[in-house]
């Protein structure tokens, strides 16, 4: 015979939506690095211009270090995130196991 074992509850917890809006914030701040380079509408213009640099060429150039923080951030906010998903999970494996 075999013994019937309950399915885990999957109910999200405060600290489970809690992550799920870290894990959207990642999402949108990665979302903001890939969609605005590709919207070319917003900078195919030449003026203004700085340093004799049209404006498409210098737009390029300030994108590089704002989508490397915006990356930085959504990496740091993911591994919190990441951490808080394991020990919520570990503390309730321990807990089940009672």
């Amino acid at each position: 015979m075999s013994q019937h074992t309950p399915a885990p509850d999957r109910t999200p917890t405060a600290s489970g939506r809690s992550t799920a809006r870290v894990w959207g914030v990642v999402a949108l701040l990665l979302g903001i690095g890939i969609v605005v380079p590709l919207l070319v509408f917003l900078y195919d213009r030449p003026t203004p211009t700085l340093f004799g640099f049209p404006f498409y060429y210098w737009f390029q150039f300030l994108m590089i270090p704002i989508v490397s923080a915006l990356t930085y951030t959504a990496f740091r906010l993911s591994v919190r995130a990441t951490a808080q998903d394991r020990s919520t999970r570990a503390s309730d494996a321990s807990g089940a196991d009672r």
